[in-house]
């Protein structure tokens, strides 16, 4: 287990650990279906890149549940494929 997922900071930055495993699995399935990582970390370990995505701001759950990057582009994890798709910024 990661140490960064030891630490309540992370949870309290998610808002909790049920939307934290929701957003780790979900980006996982993204990483995993060929999404690009939005952070440096020269890692195969796909875990440790997520959590770093999140200590980062990178990545975020949306009131619907969807995993949001802070650049307003949505990760679309469904349908098998990871696809970035812009959104309108309303």
């Amino acid at each position: 287990m990661l140490d960064e997922l030891k630490e309540e900071g992370i949870v309290n930055k998610v808002g909790g650990r049920f939307k934290l495993s929701t957003l780790i699995q979900k980006r996982m399935v993204a990483l995993n279906t060929g999404a690009k990582p939005l952070v440096d970390l020269r890692s195969p370990d796909k875990m440790a890149i997520v959590v770093q995505e999140i200590l980062q701001d990178k990545i975020y759950l949306d009131m619907s549940g969807q995993v949001q990057t802070r650049e307003n582009m949505s990760v679309d994890v469904s349908g098998g494929a990871a696809m970035l798709e812009a959104s309108d910024g309303d």
